[in-house]
């Protein structure tokens, strides 16, 4: 599966928070359907909590290579730590596939 393309798709038929301050409170809060996050990004601090609050809330998360294709995915001039999916869109079969 494609994270990329379905952080993009998901952009433009539903609704995506971005950033590690808004991933965090969109898991917390159990509106994320799907959280992606960047495994380049330094410190490892920043993110590190991501995939453990995930597990916690039951929540598919899956780690991407790079910042800057985040970024580009979630249709962002910068590079992003971490994307949550919150209304799938025309992604919601795919995100039901993903084993938590």
């Amino acid at each position: 599966m494609d994270v990329y393309n379905l952080i993009e798709r998901a952009r433009r038929t539903g609704k995506i928070e971005k950033g590690t301050n808004e991933v965090t409170k969109a898991i917390e809060r159990g509106t994320a359907k799907f959280v992606a996050y960047a495994s380049d990004v330094e410190p490892k601090e920043i993110i590190q909590h991501i995939p453990i609050l995930c597990k916690e809330k039951k929540i598919p998360c899956q780690s991407v290579d790079s910042k800057q294709k985040l970024g580009i995915a979630a249709g962002l001039p910068v590079s992003a730590s971490s994307i949550a999916i919150i209304e799938a869109g025309e992604t919601e079969q795919e995100i039901k596939s993903i084993k938590v």
